[in-house]
């Protein structure tokens, strides 16, 4: 092992104060994104419980969000996935329209009624902003990657309030098996300062009590192993039915705003028939998740909803319905498994969102975070069997696969 003079340590500083400017620059600008953001996502989310009329213009709420993608919006519609290309190959900086673009046309999702997320517009806005900054600092490719990187981290931390998932999030998401360490100082404070700047004005994010925790024994953890198969194999379901509804949408109603307004029409007939309870967010829901037992097919409900959302062209994210699908399911499986529904409902809450987006390190912190260090290691062994389980391809199509999970399935090519 090579040794160092301790004075060769000062030769850190620059590296330090440079990446410390930049990822406080990336803090600020996402911090204060996700607050506006957020706060509009309540509003809309309020309007649309008062009038519940609101529905039956999402057919049409859909057509005119996707002809504006159509007109201004080609260049940012892969959202997520053209922040992660980037990041593998680095070409030109993302349009600075990405933010505003995806900030409103979630908002409407949410107002008229689509069972979309919030983390997807988040990190949308997060990576968008931050790469502005390329040509401010004259960031080589290297370093453009990092500021991306710090942008994804800095937008999933404020929008959920927890800071160290959204900096693991940041290296953990770009490729399967593989984390980029490089980028760890600038992901970190990008993702603290963040969620500090939310806070300071005024973002208050939602509460969840997994109750009594097991204690740790041979049934205990045989049963959340079982338990984080099932998760994986629904993000599996969830994935694979995302992807493959937008494919076949694609093929048979090439048009875009026709598509969205094919699924509209179908979500507004369904919540006619079903009610409120399987769109937007579903934060009641999944409260529910925590306090009292709940039927098992409210997890496929919001699985469907979600998808034909999704496949349809509905802008949001993924990750907050795959909390609610978790925290469900996991409630459902409570009895079963003889286990306590409150920590079954948090362990799915954040294993089926490993399996779906291959991230079991930043859902295992997330875990901590949310519900408390006690729930750590059934969290870990839940997020990792449900990541095992869930295949190889995830919620992000440009992720790639740096290690394969096992050798008993590759991936396909």
């Amino acid at each position: 092992m090579r040794s160092h003079h301790p004075l060769a340590a000062l030769r850190l500083l620059p590296y330090l104060g440079k990446w410390t400017l930049i990822a406080a620059l990336v803090a600020l600008a996402s911090g204060s994104a996700s607050a506006l953001f957020l706060w509009a996502l309540d509003a809309a989310t309020a309007a649309r419980l008062d009038h519940g009329w609101l529905i039956w213009l999402l057919p049409l709420a859909g057509w005119c969000v996707s002809w504006v993608y159509l007109k201004v919006g080609k260049e940012v519609e892969a959202g997520n996935n053209l922040l992660i290309d980037e990041i593998h190959d680095p070409r030109k900086v993302v349009p600075l329209r990405m933010a505003p673009l995806v900030l409103v046309a979630t908002v409407i999702s949410h107002l008229f009624g689509a069972s979309v997320g919030r983390e997807g517009t988040a990190v949308q806005m997060g990576g968008s902003l931050a790469d502005q900054l390329t040509h401010l600092f004259r960031l080589q490719h290297a370093e453009r990657r990092i500021v991306l990187m710090a942008g994804i981290s800095a937008g999933f931390a404020s929008v959920f309030g927890t800071p160290l998932a959204g900096a693991i999030f940041g290296l953990e998401v770009l490729a399967i098996g593989r984390l980029r360490y490089d980028a760890i100082f600038p992901c970190m404070v990008a993702a603290i300062l963040a969620d500090q700047v939310g806070m300071a004005l005024g973002i208050h994010h939602s509460h969840y009590l997994a109750g009594a925790i097991a204690a740790i024994n041979l049934w205990s953890l045989l049963a959340v192993m079982l338990a984080g198969l099932v998760f994986g194999l629904t993000a599996l379901l969830f994935a694979s039915s995302t992807h493959a509804l937008t494919a076949r949408l694609k093929q048979y109603l090439p048009y875009a705003p026709l598509r969205a307004l094919f699924g509209g029409v179908l979500i507004a007939w369904a919540v006619a028939l079903l009610g409120q309870r399987y769109i937007g967010l579903g934060i009641p829901v999944m409260l529910e998740a925590f306090q009292q037992p709940l039927p098992w097919w409210d997890s496929l409900g919001k699985l469907v909803f979600t998808v034909v959302s999704l496949g349809s062209g509905f802008k949001g994210g993924e990750v907050t319905p795959l909390f609610f699908i978790g925290a469900t399911l996991g409630n459902a499986l409570a009895s079963l498994l003889q286990l306590p529904f409150g920590m079954l409902a948090a362990l799915g809450f954040v294993a089926v969102f490993a399996g779906a987006a291959n991230t079991p390190l930043a859902s295992t912190i997330m875990a901590i975070e949310l519900f408390g260090p006690q729930i750590g290691p059934f969290a870990a062994l839940a997020c990792v069997v449900a990541y095992l389980c869930s295949g190889h391809r995830g919620i992000y199509r440009a992720q790639t696969v740096a290690v394969p999970k096992h050798k008993v399935a590759p991936p396909e090519a």
